[in-house]
């Protein structure tokens, strides 16, 4: 399938686990492969900076094992998009999942 098909999947995970605690990229990565998706930092990152961009993330940095890490966290307004991609979610596996009657 499209590569653009799946960002849109892509960015309502990233919303669902930064809504539980900031995350960063090697953690999404991982979590993300759980459920099929292969991401690389080339798509990874780009979609974090848009979602950062957007106003959904904000960004931090924190020390680490000697290293910097990046953490993103979720903003009031990623909350609501979340809150509205969950809703469009649900009418979308309602309709898709029904039985139709011939």
């Amino acid at each position: 399938m499209d590569r653009e098909f799946f960002l849109g999947f892509i960015k309502v995970h990233i919303l669902y686990h930064a809504a539980k605690g900031p995350v960063f990229g090697a953690e999404i990565v991982e979590e993300l492969s759980r459920h099929g998706y292969n991401l690389g930092p080339g798509t990874l990152y780009p979609t974090l900076h848009r979602l950062e961009n957007a106003g959904y993330l904000t960004r931090s940095s924190q020390a680490v094992g000697g290293k910097v890490r990046k953490y993103y966290a979720i903003t009031e307004e990623g909350l609501k998009a979340l809150g509205e991609a969950k809703k469009r979610i649900a009418q979308l596996v309602e309709e898709v999942l029904e039985e139709v009657d011939h």
